[in-house]
């Protein structure tokens, strides 16, 4: 994936704590690029009753090879944008992990 060095991606207690920039009602669900530092992610579900968040959480953990559940929303849960920690992985295991994705 391209921008993966810009994106603002930190170890924190427990995981990395990435930057996601929310983008609900898409047409599928996907990994959008990079922007502003954040990774954008694309989801079907709508901005309601934290779907979306769910749906980001869930591509983010598909994208990165983990269980749904060692992604947290950690802030962000009513903006676009948010940011998560993913348990178990370091900073510079996610940013491989996003280098692979092409």
């Amino acid at each position: 994936m391209d921008g993966v060095e810009g994106l603002d991606i930190r170890d924190g207690e427990g995981g990395a704590v990435l930057a996601v920039k929310a983008v609900p009602g898409a047409s599928r669900d996907r990994l959008a690029g990079a922007l502003g530092g954040a990774l954008k992610i694309a989801v079907a579900a709508p901005a309601e009753k934290g779907k979306a968040n769910a749906a980001v959480a869930a591509v983010l953990a598909a994208a990165l090879g983990v269980d749904r559940r060692s992604v947290v929303l950690v802030a962000g849960a009513a903006s676009a944008r948010k940011r998560f920690r993913v348990a178990g992985l370091g900073a510079a295991a996610v940013r491989a992990a996003l280098r692979r994705i092409g």
